[in-house]
């Protein structure tokens, strides 16, 4: 599992309720990213979830389904990414969803495929923020106290900062990064071109590259050449 994660630089992220083409499609997949990553915040249905993963598995890519709500999961995903928020008051975003997962389908939960991310939610305005009341308002100090929080006591292999749509602080990045050991630090949000990817990609493990395939082909294409 986390061998997998592991020399992955950069990630494309779809979400299944978002409309791409094939042609779109064929180019992420086939474009050297490292992984395809399925989720979103609002709108994500087993059947639009399903559609998305088998027009994916026509490549070889490796593809994982980020989880965020119950109705979403599909068997025949590599690996299944659990979000769990750190900076949030509310704990179904932190252990409360997955304890009612657990309970209801935990007879057929692939135990060996699933990877837990201790999730830092930075901006504000994001739905991200909005649903599960993260408490956005972090100095670096702060924020890096979170994802030690996530990687020396619990043991998450993944920390994941999300500034979801829009370009985060660097430097904020940058201190995380250094305060982590062993978990892998993902970083996403605000990478719209080969510049961006590659100044977040100097202060993370791997960057997580979403809403510019949608907005901008092309330029996501270039995100891929600039971090490998």
């Amino acid at each position: 599992m986390k061998q997998m994660i592991k020399p992955w630089r950069h990630v494309f992220k779809l979400d299944p309720d978002r409309e791409i083409d094939d042609n779109a499609l064929e180019a992420v997949c086939m474009s050297g990213t490292d992984a395809i990553m399925v989720g979103g915040s609002s709108g994500v249905t087993y059947d639009n979830t399903v559609d998305l993963l088998s027009r994916v598995r026509r490549y070889e890519v490796p593809c994982v389904l980020e989880v965020s709500n119950l109705e979403m999961i599909v068997p025949g995903f590599d690996l299944y990414m659990i979000p769990m928020v750190m900076n949030t008051a509310d704990s179904m975003w932190i252990t409360g969803q997955h304890q009612r997962a657990v309970e209801e389908y935990g007879y057929m939960i692939p135990w060996d495929l699933l990877v837990p991310e201790g999730y830092i939610v930075l901006n504000s305005d994001s739905t991200v923020a909005r649903m599960t009341g993260a408490q956005t308002e972090l100095d670096a100090a702060g924020a890096a106290a979170y994802a030690q929080v996530a990687d020396k006591l619990m043991s998450l292999p993944v920390v994941y900062v999300e500034y979801s749509g829009s370009f985060g602080d660097m430097d904020t990045v940058k201190k995380i990064h250094q305060s982590v050991n062993a978990a892998k630090l993902f970083y996403g949000g605000g990478i719209v071109d080969a510049e961006t990817a590659a100044k977040a990609a100097a202060v993370c493990d791997t960057i997580v590259v979403g809403n510019v395939v949608y907005d901008n082909l092309k330029q996501a294409l270039l995100t891929v050449k600039a971090v490998k």
